[in-house]
Protein backbone atom coordinates (compact mmCIF):
# COMPACT_ATOMS: atom_id res chain seq x y z
CA UNK A 1 0.00 0.00 0.00
CA UNK A 2 2.05 2.76 1.28
CA UNK A 3 5.02 1.01 -0.98
CA UNK A 4 2.99 2.27 -3.95
CA UNK A 5 2.58 5.83 -2.65
CA UNK A 6 -1.14 5.19 -2.29
CA UNK A 7 -3.43 6.24 0.82
CA UNK A 8 -6.68 4.14 1.39
CA UNK A 9 -10.08 6.45 1.85
CA UNK A 10 -12.96 5.73 4.04
CA UNK A 11 -11.46 2.80 5.79
CA UNK A 12 -14.10 1.42 8.53
CA UNK A 13 -12.45 1.29 11.75
CA UNK A 14 -15.24 -1.47 13.91
CA UNK A 15 -11.96 -4.05 13.49
CA UNK A 16 -9.17 -1.64 14.95
CA UNK A 17 -10.85 -0.70 18.09
CA UNK A 18 -11.60 -3.35 20.88
CA UNK A 19 -14.82 -1.29 21.73
CA UNK A 20 -15.93 -2.01 18.37
CA UNK A 21 -17.23 1.61 17.68
CA UNK A 22 -18.45 2.31 14.22
CA UNK A 23 -16.29 4.93 12.53
CA UNK A 24 -14.48 5.93 9.98
CA UNK A 25 -11.23 7.33 8.88
CA UNK A 26 -11.03 9.39 6.15
CA UNK A 27 -7.36 8.26 5.01
CA UNK A 28 -5.44 5.27 6.02
CA UNK A 29 -1.85 4.20 5.65
CA UNK A 30 0.08 1.46 7.04
CA UNK A 31 3.19 1.05 8.28
CA UNK A 32 5.83 -2.37 8.09
CA UNK A 33 8.93 -0.57 8.94
CA UNK A 34 10.71 3.29 8.89
CA UNK A 35 10.43 3.36 4.76
CA UNK A 36 7.22 3.25 4.80
CA UNK A 37 6.90 6.44 7.12
CA UNK A 38 9.20 8.43 5.21
CA UNK A 39 7.25 7.30 2.24
CA UNK A 40 3.59 8.83 3.35
CA UNK A 41 5.25 11.61 4.99
CA UNK A 42 6.21 13.25 1.40
CA UNK A 43 2.34 12.47 0.43
CA UNK A 44 0.16 15.74 0.63
CA UNK A 45 -2.80 13.68 2.82
CA UNK A 46 0.47 13.49 5.55
CA UNK A 47 1.36 16.93 5.42
CA UNK A 48 -2.01 18.91 6.18
CA UNK A 49 -4.89 17.80 8.53
CA UNK A 50 -4.94 15.37 11.51
CA UNK A 51 -3.12 12.34 12.25
CA UNK A 52 -3.74 9.74 14.92
CA UNK A 53 -1.00 6.88 15.35
CA UNK A 54 -3.45 3.61 15.95
CA UNK A 55 -1.28 0.25 17.51
CA UNK A 56 -3.74 -2.37 18.56
CA UNK A 57 -7.35 -0.51 19.29
CA UNK A 58 -7.05 -1.39 22.47
CA UNK A 59 -7.17 2.14 24.50
CA UNK A 60 -8.80 4.06 22.30
CA UNK A 61 -12.31 5.54 22.44
CA UNK A 62 -13.31 6.88 18.69
CA UNK A 63 -16.28 9.71 19.55
CA UNK A 64 -17.10 9.82 16.25
CA UNK A 65 -15.76 9.67 12.34
CA UNK A 66 -12.03 10.61 12.24
CA UNK A 67 -11.46 13.31 9.70
CA UNK A 68 -7.72 12.76 8.98
CA UNK A 69 -4.77 10.29 8.36
CA UNK A 70 -4.70 7.20 10.86
CA UNK A 71 -1.85 5.53 10.63
CA UNK A 72 -1.42 2.03 11.46
CA UNK A 73 1.42 0.68 12.92
CA UNK A 74 2.29 -3.12 11.99
CA UNK A 75 5.99 -3.07 12.45
CA UNK A 76 7.39 -6.41 13.48
CA UNK A 77 9.85 -8.50 14.62
CA UNK A 78 11.88 -9.63 17.65
CA UNK A 79 14.99 -10.22 18.79
CA UNK A 80 17.45 -11.23 22.09
CA UNK A 81 20.36 -9.70 22.56
CA UNK A 82 22.81 -11.45 25.87
CA UNK A 83 24.05 -8.70 28.04
CA UNK A 84 25.97 -10.11 30.92
CA UNK A 85 25.30 -12.65 33.18
CA UNK A 86 21.94 -11.60 34.75
CA UNK A 87 20.05 -9.97 31.44
CA UNK A 88 19.08 -10.06 27.95
CA UNK A 89 18.38 -7.03 25.92
CA UNK A 90 15.06 -8.01 23.92
CA UNK A 91 13.86 -5.92 20.80
CA UNK A 92 10.52 -5.55 19.54
CA UNK A 93 8.91 -3.92 16.78
CA UNK A 94 6.44 -1.87 17.74
CA UNK A 95 3.80 -3.28 15.81
CA UNK A 96 4.35 -6.68 17.52
CA UNK A 97 1.39 -7.45 19.52
CA UNK A 98 1.87 -7.07 23.62
CA UNK A 99 0.89 -10.69 24.74
CA UNK A 100 2.67 -12.04 21.92
CA UNK A 101 6.17 -10.26 23.28
CA UNK A 102 5.01 -11.63 26.80
CA UNK A 103 4.99 -15.48 25.57
CA UNK A 104 8.21 -14.84 23.72
CA UNK A 105 9.69 -13.96 26.92
CA UNK A 106 8.18 -17.09 28.48
CA UNK A 107 9.37 -19.42 26.06
CA UNK A 108 12.88 -18.09 26.34
CA UNK A 109 12.36 -18.50 30.02
CA UNK A 110 13.32 -14.47 30.70
CA UNK A 111 11.49 -12.76 33.26
CA UNK A 112 10.47 -9.05 33.99
CA UNK A 113 7.18 -8.72 31.75
CA UNK A 114 5.33 -11.75 33.06
CA UNK A 115 2.86 -10.29 35.57
CA UNK A 116 1.94 -7.95 32.50
CA UNK A 117 0.35 -11.23 31.08
CA UNK A 118 -3.16 -10.23 28.64
CA UNK A 119 -2.79 -7.23 28.58
CA UNK A 120 -4.04 -6.20 24.92
CA UNK A 121 -2.34 -4.04 22.41
CA UNK A 122 0.89 -3.37 20.78
CA UNK A 123 4.78 -3.14 22.26
CA UNK A 124 4.26 0.80 20.64
CA UNK A 125 1.77 1.40 23.30
CA UNK A 126 3.32 0.08 25.84
CA UNK A 127 5.54 2.82 26.88
CA UNK A 128 3.36 5.44 25.93
CA UNK A 129 0.71 4.19 28.58
CA UNK A 130 3.45 3.11 31.12
CA UNK A 131 1.29 -0.15 31.16
CA UNK A 132 1.28 -1.94 34.49
CA UNK A 133 -0.34 -4.51 36.71
CA UNK A 134 -0.11 -6.60 39.28
CA UNK A 135 3.15 -4.82 40.83
CA UNK A 136 4.38 -4.26 37.59
CA UNK A 137 5.35 -1.39 35.25
CA UNK A 138 6.46 -1.10 32.04
CA UNK A 139 9.12 1.14 33.25
CA UNK A 140 10.84 -1.48 35.36
CA UNK A 141 12.22 -3.41 32.98
CA UNK A 142 12.38 -0.54 30.08
CA UNK A 143 16.41 0.19 28.37
CA UNK A 144 14.95 2.42 25.51
CA UNK A 145 12.56 2.95 22.85
CA UNK A 146 13.52 4.33 18.57
CA UNK A 147 11.60 7.01 17.43
CA UNK A 148 11.04 8.79 14.24
CA UNK A 149 9.52 12.75 14.43
CA UNK A 150 6.80 13.54 12.40
CA UNK A 151 7.49 16.97 11.78
CA UNK A 152 10.99 16.14 10.78
CA UNK A 153 11.63 12.55 10.24
CA UNK A 154 14.44 12.92 12.53
CA UNK A 155 15.10 9.30 14.46
CA UNK A 156 16.27 9.74 18.12
CA UNK A 157 16.46 7.10 20.54
CA UNK A 158 14.87 7.72 24.05
CA UNK A 159 16.17 6.32 27.30
CA UNK A 160 14.11 5.95 30.71
CA UNK A 161 14.96 9.38 31.78
CA UNK A 162 13.86 11.04 28.60
CA UNK A 163 10.62 8.93 28.50
CA UNK A 164 9.50 10.89 31.79
CA UNK A 165 7.37 8.04 32.99
CA UNK A 166 4.52 8.68 35.21
CA UNK A 167 1.76 6.42 36.60
CA UNK A 168 -0.37 5.37 33.45
CA UNK A 169 1.94 8.25 31.81
CA UNK A 170 4.97 9.21 29.40
CA UNK A 171 6.48 12.26 27.96
CA UNK A 172 4.67 10.67 25.04
CA UNK A 173 1.01 11.88 26.22
CA UNK A 174 2.36 15.15 27.81
CA UNK A 175 4.29 17.11 25.73
CA UNK A 176 5.40 15.02 22.90
CA UNK A 177 2.05 13.91 22.09
CA UNK A 178 1.26 12.97 18.93
CA UNK A 179 5.24 14.33 17.93
CA UNK A 180 6.62 10.50 17.17
CA UNK A 181 5.61 7.72 16.13
CA UNK A 182 7.64 4.58 17.80
CA UNK A 183 9.36 2.33 15.65
CA UNK A 184 10.88 -0.69 18.45
CA UNK A 185 11.04 -0.62 22.10
CA UNK A 186 14.06 -2.50 24.21
CA UNK A 187 13.55 -4.25 27.30
CA UNK A 188 15.95 -5.40 29.76
CA UNK A 189 14.93 -9.17 31.10
CA UNK A 190 16.22 -11.37 33.78
CA UNK A 191 17.99 -14.23 32.85
CA UNK A 192 16.94 -16.19 36.59
CA UNK A 193 13.72 -14.47 37.19
CA UNK A 194 12.64 -13.14 40.66
CA UNK A 195 8.83 -13.15 40.70
CA UNK A 196 7.03 -10.44 41.68
CA UNK A 197 4.16 -11.83 44.02
CA UNK A 198 3.42 -9.67 46.27
CA UNK A 199 0.20 -7.79 44.58
CA UNK A 200 -3.73 -7.78 44.88
CA UNK A 201 -4.80 -12.06 45.13
CA UNK A 202 -1.55 -13.21 43.12
CA UNK A 203 -0.07 -15.07 45.72
CA UNK A 204 -3.55 -16.43 47.33
CA UNK A 205 -4.15 -17.92 43.79
CA UNK A 206 -1.06 -19.48 43.38
CA UNK A 207 -1.12 -21.09 46.72
CA UNK A 208 -4.53 -22.25 46.06
CA UNK A 209 -3.13 -24.50 43.58
CA UNK A 210 -0.60 -25.65 45.74
CA UNK A 211 2.38 -23.38 44.08
CA UNK A 212 4.69 -22.01 46.66
CA UNK A 213 7.74 -21.41 44.98
CA UNK A 214 6.43 -20.53 41.71
CA UNK A 215 8.14 -19.46 38.68
CA UNK A 216 7.21 -16.78 35.60
CA UNK A 217 5.22 -19.19 33.72
CA UNK A 218 3.35 -20.32 36.85
CA UNK A 219 2.94 -16.28 37.47
CA UNK A 220 1.72 -15.50 34.14
CA UNK A 221 -1.13 -18.10 34.11
CA UNK A 222 -1.78 -17.44 37.35
CA UNK A 223 -2.54 -13.67 35.81
CA UNK A 224 -4.31 -14.97 32.83
CA UNK A 225 -6.79 -16.76 34.59
CA UNK A 226 -7.59 -13.75 37.42
CA UNK A 227 -7.74 -11.37 34.68
CA UNK A 228 -9.69 -14.02 32.44
CA UNK A 229 -12.71 -14.33 35.55
CA UNK A 230 -13.02 -10.31 35.92
CA UNK A 231 -12.43 -9.16 32.66
CA UNK A 232 -14.86 -9.37 29.46
CA UNK A 233 -13.35 -10.55 26.50
CA UNK A 234 -13.11 -7.54 23.56
CA UNK A 235 -14.06 -10.51 20.94
CA UNK A 236 -17.34 -10.84 22.93
CA UNK A 237 -17.89 -7.38 24.64
CA UNK A 238 -16.58 -4.24 23.22
CA UNK A 239 -14.76 -3.34 25.90
CA UNK A 240 -10.78 -1.16 26.46
CA UNK A 241 -9.91 -2.66 29.81
CA UNK A 242 -9.84 -0.18 32.43
CA UNK A 243 -10.91 2.91 31.81
CA UNK A 244 -9.85 5.43 34.51
CA UNK A 245 -6.63 5.48 36.14
CA UNK A 246 -6.70 3.83 40.11
CA UNK A 247 -6.26 7.52 41.99
CA UNK A 248 -3.57 8.33 43.85
CA UNK A 249 -3.51 10.30 47.02
CA UNK A 250 -1.95 11.50 49.62
CA UNK A 251 -1.98 9.39 53.23
CA UNK A 252 -3.76 12.40 54.80
CA UNK A 253 -6.43 12.54 52.64
CA UNK A 254 -6.72 9.21 52.03
CA UNK A 255 -7.35 9.49 55.89
CA UNK A 256 -9.85 11.65 55.66
CA UNK A 257 -12.06 9.35 53.35
CA UNK A 258 -11.73 6.60 55.57
CA UNK A 259 -12.83 8.31 58.68
CA UNK A 260 -16.37 8.93 56.34
CA UNK A 261 -15.81 5.51 54.37
CA UNK A 262 -14.06 3.18 57.11
CA UNK A 263 -14.44 0.21 54.61
CA UNK A 264 -12.58 2.14 51.65
CA UNK A 265 -9.61 0.05 50.11
CA UNK A 266 -6.28 1.57 49.91
CA UNK A 267 -2.96 0.27 49.06
CA UNK A 268 0.36 2.25 49.15
CA UNK A 269 1.41 3.47 46.38
CA UNK A 270 5.10 1.50 45.47
CA UNK A 271 6.16 2.36 42.40
CA UNK A 272 7.77 5.29 41.83
CA UNK A 273 5.42 6.46 38.95
CA UNK A 274 2.52 6.15 41.55
CA UNK A 275 4.76 7.93 44.23
CA UNK A 276 5.18 10.88 41.92
CA UNK A 277 1.77 10.85 40.92
CA UNK A 278 0.89 14.40 42.65
CA UNK A 279 4.13 15.93 41.42
CA UNK A 280 5.57 17.88 44.46
CA UNK A 281 3.65 15.75 46.59
CA UNK A 282 5.46 13.17 45.21
CA UNK A 283 7.76 12.51 48.49
CA UNK A 284 4.68 12.43 50.95
CA UNK A 285 3.77 8.83 51.36
CA UNK A 286 1.12 8.41 49.17
CA UNK A 287 -1.79 5.68 49.33
CA UNK A 288 -3.38 4.07 45.72
CA UNK A 289 -7.46 3.92 45.87
CA UNK A 290 -8.73 1.25 43.58
CA UNK A 291 -11.27 3.09 40.85
CA UNK A 292 -13.85 0.15 40.61
CA UNK A 293 -14.84 0.97 44.33
CA UNK A 294 -15.41 4.49 44.01
CA UNK A 295 -17.54 3.72 40.70
CA UNK A 296 -19.74 0.55 42.61
CA UNK A 297 -20.30 3.07 45.71
CA UNK A 298 -22.15 5.44 43.18
CA UNK A 299 -24.21 2.73 41.77
CA UNK A 300 -22.42 2.62 38.15
CA UNK A 301 -21.54 -1.33 38.46
CA UNK A 302 -23.33 -3.12 35.97
CA UNK A 303 -25.34 0.13 35.07
CA UNK A 304 -26.52 0.13 31.36
CA UNK A 305 -28.00 2.94 29.49
CA UNK A 306 -29.03 1.51 26.12
CA UNK A 307 -26.06 -0.33 24.67
CA UNK A 308 -23.68 1.70 26.77
CA UNK A 309 -22.86 0.41 30.31
CA UNK A 310 -20.38 -0.63 33.01
CA UNK A 311 -19.67 -4.51 33.27
CA UNK A 312 -21.46 -6.03 36.27
CA UNK A 313 -18.31 -7.99 37.67
CA UNK A 314 -15.80 -4.96 37.14
CA UNK A 315 -17.00 -1.64 37.78
CA UNK A 316 -13.99 -0.16 35.98
CA UNK A 317 -14.59 -1.12 32.74
CA UNK A 318 -17.24 0.87 30.22
CA UNK A 319 -18.36 -1.42 27.48
CA UNK A 320 -20.14 -1.74 24.43
CA UNK A 321 -23.29 -3.99 24.28
CA UNK A 322 -24.01 -3.94 21.04
CA UNK A 323 -24.08 -0.83 18.90
CA UNK A 324 -23.82 2.21 21.49
CA UNK A 325 -21.73 5.00 19.63
CA UNK A 326 -18.08 6.40 21.17
CA UNK A 327 -20.23 9.56 22.07
CA UNK A 328 -22.77 7.56 23.87
CA UNK A 329 -19.66 5.84 26.09
CA UNK A 330 -18.34 9.01 26.20
CA UNK A 331 -21.22 10.51 28.13
CA UNK A 332 -21.10 7.48 30.49
CA UNK A 333 -17.38 8.25 31.37
CA UNK A 334 -18.29 11.38 32.25
CA UNK A 335 -20.86 10.69 34.53
CA UNK A 336 -18.92 8.60 36.81
CA UNK A 337 -16.16 11.32 36.64
CA UNK A 338 -19.00 13.63 38.01
CA UNK A 339 -20.75 10.88 40.21
CA UNK A 340 -17.41 10.05 42.06
CA UNK A 341 -16.20 13.61 42.51
CA UNK A 342 -19.32 14.43 44.14
CA UNK A 343 -19.10 12.12 46.75
CA UNK A 344 -15.81 11.44 47.17
CA UNK A 345 -13.82 14.59 46.27
CA UNK A 346 -11.68 12.23 43.33
CA UNK A 347 -11.80 13.01 39.81
CA UNK A 348 -11.00 10.10 38.00
CA UNK A 349 -8.41 10.31 35.43
CA UNK A 350 -9.57 8.28 32.23
CA UNK A 351 -6.70 6.06 31.07
CA UNK A 352 -8.31 5.50 27.69
CA UNK A 353 -7.34 8.00 24.64
CA UNK A 354 -10.89 9.91 23.53
CA UNK A 355 -10.35 10.88 20.08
Amino acid sequence: MTGKHTIKTGVDLKPYNTFRIEAFASRWAELHNADDLFRVMELPEFQSGRKYILGGGSNVLFTGDFDGLIIKNNISGISVVPENDRHVILKSGAGVIWDDLVRYSLDHNLGGIENLSMIPGSVGAAPIQNIGAYGVELEDTFLSLEAINLKTGEHTDFDHQMCRFGYRDSIFKRTHKDKYIITSVTLRLQKKPEPTLDYGNLRHTLAAEGITDPDIHDVSRAVRSIRASKLPDPAVTGNAGSFFKNPVMSAGYFQELKASWPEIPGFPAKSQSEKQAQGAEGAEKMMKVPAAWLIEQCGFKGKRDGDAGVHDRHALIIVNHGNATGRQLLNLARSIQDAVAGKFGIRLEPEVNIV
